[in-house]
């Protein structure tokens, strides 16, 4: 199913307004609220009840779980969900290294990041799946694991609100440690800007990938990152060794380009490669196109566990 969406609702505000409103909660149940209002008014307002309580009927289904209120209000065949085809465990992967606070607004890599992470995570939670977070830069800053219960999303908040205080971008050590500490298969969102050596990045995700974990990355970065529109000669920072360097854009432009197209193309092939769901995300972007996807993730994910439930009560 394709999923056409409203993008006037709430959850496809420009995120230059979305991140004025300081409370992350907040932030993220607009987004979501919004996402639904959206798809609700669209003619596929039918897909907003496959993430509740019911699938769609599919032949050899058993009847006796057929809802027929729900089919006197949608005219459409669905069935109540077993425990087993509900429940997903999903960990939220937060890239809080240095490079992250970059922002030519007001907006920073890092706070759009967590407000996505904040999006998924309070989605996840109204659908009472399991959901954690693992918040890194050199080493894993917090970790939270995957759990549906009382408390655990304000949890998840708290550890959000946490300013992005770490240095390089190491991907490959808490990745790995992360892997080490997965005792079930389940999903696993990046939030990153992946910029690092691209051997780097194969290392990690091929290490999540061969647990048997689905991978799921989003690539964030600063529109600035992708364009390198800058119009007069500045000194730029490193923000992660501190190194400074006096720059002409005109100048260095067409080959900064070339080598970051060049990267951000290899990311890409690599996932595929691996088998890892992909997604390029600028700040600019309204955070329901992000959850656009993760949702279709989610119920593909879904749909792969159903077929498997199915198999094992046969």
């Amino acid at each position: 199913m394709t999923l056409a969406t409203d993008t006037t609702a709430p959850g496809f505000v420009d995120p230059h307004v979305l991140l004025q409103i300081e409370s992350l909660e907040l932030r993220a149940r607009h987004v979501v609220d919004g996402f639904w209002s959206g798809l609700n008014r669209s003619p596929y307002h039918g897909f907003s009840v496959e993430f509740t309580e019911y699938r769609q009927y599919t032949p050899g289904d058993d009847p006796r779980y057929l809802d027929w209120k729900l089919y006197a209000r949608s005219d459409r065949y669905y069935v109540k969900r077993f425990e087993d085809e509900t429940n997903l465990r999903c960990l939220l992967l937060l890239d809080a290294s240095r490079s992250m606070e970059y922002g030519s607004s007001a907006v920073t890599k890092f706070d759009y990041a967590r407000t996505l992470a904040a999006t998924f995570g309070y989605f996840l939670t109204t659908q009472r799946d399991a959901v954690g977070l693992a918040q890194f830069s050199r080493d894993i800053d917090h970790y939270i694991p995957a759990r549906y219960r009382a408390g655990h999303w304000r949890r998840l908040l708290v550890a959000l609100e946490s300013p992005c205080t770490g240095t390089t971008t190491e991907l490959s050590p808490p990745l790995e440690q992360v892997a080490e500490r997965l005792t079930k298969r389940g999903m696993l969102v990046l939030i990153s800007d992946l910029l690092a050596p691209l051997e780097h990045v194969e290392l990690s995700l091929g290490c999540l990938t061969a647990r048997g974990q689905e991978v799921l990355v989003f690539q964030t970065l600063d529109p600035t990152e992708l364009t390198f529109d800058f119009d007069r000669p500045e000194l730029f920072e490193d923000l992660e060794s501190g190194r400074k360097l006096y720059v002409d854009p005109a100048v260095l432009r067409t080959e900064y380009r070339r080598r970051l197209n060049e990267h951000l193309a290899a990311i890409e092939q690599l996932c595929a490669r691996l088998g890892v769901t992909y997604r390029r995300l600028t700040t600019d972007q309204p955070l329901g196109d992000a959850l656009g996807d993760f949702l279709r993730s989610r119920l593909r994910s879904r749909d792969r566990r159903t077929t498997a439930g199915g198999r094992r009560r046969a």
